[in-house]
């Protein structure tokens, strides 16, 4: 009986594990200290208290959480050379993992959602998204998004036997039910089934919103009007394209060897560089954020150096 596994990660050369380490700590510093000082900003500064910036702030609090799942993992295996993970820890990393990337679904359709308002319903915003309508919203991606992932749990009732090595540099479903003994099936359909369910909703919602919004801006008359509402939900859009553009592709990929690195590339991009790029995505492009860090910075550093 199998009771621990190997993660492969991205082989074994040892020149390209101390690339590797470089690279994912400096990526994981900065994906914490990002996302905690856009919460720090929302939190501190009076002008964000706001719906979007209430979204955002609890966008970045999740991607803490969401890169610390398995990312520390990762830098240790590097390290040490360990490889080897528990079955429970390894059941472990991907509950959390898959409920923290279920909540980001339902967050990013809240947020879309909350721009069709500000764009599409502007007199009528303050009345439909208000402080308990937020909450009820933010509270609902968090349940949801682990509730959804009780799908995972009857993995624990499967046997596992003979190999136990893992193709993949994290704990995922696909590979790791590659290597069960007994009878899948009822658990792969329950798992399309509940992954559709918790999954196609937030995606059409926010591809809904989006249409909207596309379809209104085209209709206002003035460019500089145009520019201007586009600029409130650009940066939201860049990170929805590239969270479900990569999520899309690595579970759309036909589940082959050959495409087996091709497929771990892909992973890292919504599992690795999509939590540090939304940080730097709103502050690069949102004016407010950018005020806000400008005045932490002017609170910070002596006047005698601002002048």
């Amino acid at each position: 009986m199998v009771t621990e596994f190997i993660l492969l990660g991205f082989g074994e050369n040892p020149d390209l594990q101390i690339f590797l380490f470089l690279i994912v700590l400096i990526i994981y510093m900065g994906t914490m200290v990002g996302n905690i000082l856009i919460v720090a900003l929302v939190v501190a500064d009076q002008h964000l208290h706001t719906p979007m910036y209430y979204f955002l702030g609890n966008l970045s609090c999740l991607e803490t959480f969401y890169s610390s799942t398995i990312l520390p993992r990762m830098l240790t295996s590097f390290v040490t050379g360990d490889r080897s993970i528990s079955f429970i820890g390894c059941f472990l990393q991907m509950y959390f993992f898959g409920s923290f990337a279920a909540t980001e679904c339902f967050l990013l359709s809240a947020m879309s959602y909350d721009r069709y308002l500000a764009i599409c319903k502007p007199l009528h915003y303050t009345t439909l998204m208000n402080n308990r309508d937020c909450l009820h919203l933010v509270v609902g991606s968090w349940i949801s998004g682990f509730l959804g992932n009780t799908i995972l749990f009857p993995l624990l009732k499967l046997t596992f036997c003979g190999k136990n090595d893992i193709d993949h540099f994290f704990c995922d479903f696909n590979p790791l039910l590659k290597l069960a003994c007994s009878d899948t099936h009822k658990i792969v359909i329950f798992a399309f089934i509940i992954a559709c369910i918790f999954t196609l909703p937030p995606f059409l919602l926010t591809v809904t919103s989006y249409v909207c919004i596309i379809a209104t801006i085209l209709r206002i008359p003035s460019s500089v009007g145009r520019q201007k509402a586009f600029s409130t939900c650009s940066s939201h859009l860049i990170v929805v394209t590239i969270f479900y553009g990569t999520l899309m592709i690595v579970y759309m990929l036909p589940n082959t060897q050959s495409l087996g690195d091709l497929n771990k590339v892909f992973s890292a991009f919504y599992t690795v560089l999509t939590p540090m790029a939304n940080p730097l995505i709103y502050s690069l492009r949102n004016k407010e954020v950018k005020q806000a860090l400008k005045k932490v910075q002017e609170k910070i550093t002596p006047a005698r150096f601002l002048s």
